[in-house]
């Protein structure tokens, strides 16, 4: 006996397409959105929801060191875990660039909860100010 896969769809985050219709993310595209919307949001900027958001642009002129990256690491896997509840986060990893200490490599492992397939997702965050050139 097979367990059926869920169709999963999310709102659109970028354009209209030429007919006019939105072009609505599926599968793990619609993770991997939802997720940048979950980390890019402040807690309080949406209206009907202040607590929605991770707000890992809080984290800008932040020193990067070892309690920054475990601040941002517990913040965005709470936030994922409460906003985003068709996967399951398996860890979560905040390092420092090698070359440019000034940047974080945010990594978070998840599965989809229909699969236990390990899924990644990446993002580099600057902490130094605008032009500082660190």
């Amino acid at each position: 006996m097979s367990i059926p896969v869920p169709q999963i769809l999310s709102w659109p985050m970028g354009s209209v397409e030429s007919d006019g219709q939105f072009p609505y993310a599926m599968g793990d595209q619609s993770i991997r959105e939802v997720i940048l919307n979950i980390l890019l949001t402040r807690p309080g900027e949406r209206l009907m929801r202040p607590e929605f958001g991770a707000g890992i642009q809080d984290f800008v002129h932040q020193p990067n060191n070892e309690t920054t990256r475990q601040l941002m690491a517990s913040i965005v896997r709470k936030s994922i875990e409460h906003w985003e509840s068709r996967i399951v986060v398996e860890a979560v990893d905040v390092v420092t660039d090698p070359i440019n200490i000034s940047e974080v490599h945010l990594t978070i492992r998840y599965h989809m909860r229909h699969s236990v397939t390990p899924i990644d997702f990446s993002l580099t965050l600057n902490l130094a100010e605008a032009g500082e050139g660190v």
